[in-house]
């Protein structure tokens, strides 16, 4: 059991979670754009469903989720919810190709973090939590799926090695001579 839990991802996936749970409380507090602090966990949690399937991707938004919460003091899997939605849609987008290009994983990954995003205020209606939805909810979906997309070239890559997948290889088939 101890073997299983080494070799799994959530060995890489945790200190990454907390290297970016420092980034998202001090430097990207600071960095905004149009007054929207970027999402990089969102992002991170979308990544990782585009680069290692929805699964993986909600296994990881999970994990980052609770992080947050419990950084945050926000309700315990209010921001779990949303993360975990996040990678399993990255992952579920992912699946039209096989392999996709860049720019169809910065697209993936920037639709996935706008979903996240979008349920914050959905799981917040659901606990309870008073006037969850803000004015501003359109333009902090624009620019959290916005950075995502700028920053998945970094993110995917990221995802694939924190959850120890490889990039496909593909192989030209033999042609056999027919008899």
């Amino acid at each position: 059991m101890f073997a299983s839990f080494v070799q799994g991802p959530l060995v890489r996936v945790i200190p990454l979670g907390l290297v970016l749970l420092a980034l998202q409380r001090t430097i990207f507090v600071e960095i905004q754009v149009g007054g929207v602090i970027i999402q990089i966990m969102m992002a991170m949690a979308a990544a990782a469903g585009v680069a290692g399937g929805s699964e993986r991707g909600a296994i990881v938004g999970f994990v980052f989720g609770v992080m947050f919460d419990l950084a945050e003091g926000t309700p315990l899997g209010s921001t779990a919810t949303a993360m975990t939605l996040a990678g399993a849609v990255g992952g579920l987008l992912a699946l039209i190709a096989a392999d996709p290009h860049w720019w169809l994983e910065a697209i993936f990954t920037s639709l996935g973090t706008a979903v996240g995003v979008v349920m914050i205020p959905v799981t917040r209606a659901f606990i309870g939590e008073p006037a969850p939805f803000q004015g501003e909810l359109g333009i902090v979906v624009v620019v959290a799926a916005a950075s995502a997309a700028v920053m998945s070239p970094l993110l995917v890559p990221l995802g694939r090695w924190c959850l120890r997948m490889r990039r496909p290889e593909w192989k030209q088939p033999i042609d056999e001579p027919v008899q």
